[in-house]
């Protein structure tokens, strides 16, 4: 039995794997979000700091949830996320469609089988070294 402290709280709780937060936490941190997730519904064009003061969450929290793709914002909405790898503008998560596909492709190669590629016939030592005469 792996028995840890929550970081949020500090009380004593079995640890089962994940972030090292209670089982009481954890139930608050997703009531917080469906919370989070309604207000946005409502008010599409709030910014993030309006969402984190009206709902009393932290901003890294919000970031982690859209970070995560669980939260998603509307497509005229003011917040504006960039891509990771290219800079791109996007409403959730980490990477665009296109860096998305990208990696994906390149990860589907790597793991691909190499094609063999036909050697051509050796000559054998001896039939080079012949002599040959002109007629």
């Amino acid at each position: 039995m792996d028995v840890r402290n929550c970081k949020n709280c500090g009380r004593m709780f079995n640890y089962l794997g994940g972030p090292a937060i209670c089982p009481v936490c954890k139930d608050e941190i997703e009531n917080k979000f469906n919370q989070v997730k309604e207000y946005i519904r409502e008010h599409p064009q709030a910014s993030i700091s309006e969402i984190s003061d009206e709902n009393e969450v932290a901003v890294q929290q919000i970031n982690q949830w859209v970070r995560e793709e669980r939260l998603e914002f509307a497509k005229d909405s003011p917040i504006a996320m960039n891509c990771e790898k290219c800079g791109a503008s996007i409403r959730t998560g980490r990477f665009c469609e296109k860096c998305k596909n990208n990696m994906a492709s390149e990860m589907t190669n790597a793991f691909a089988k190499p094609i063999p590629v036909p050697e051509a016939p050796k000559k054998s030592a001896h039939e080079s070294d012949k002599m040959r005469f002109k007629r």
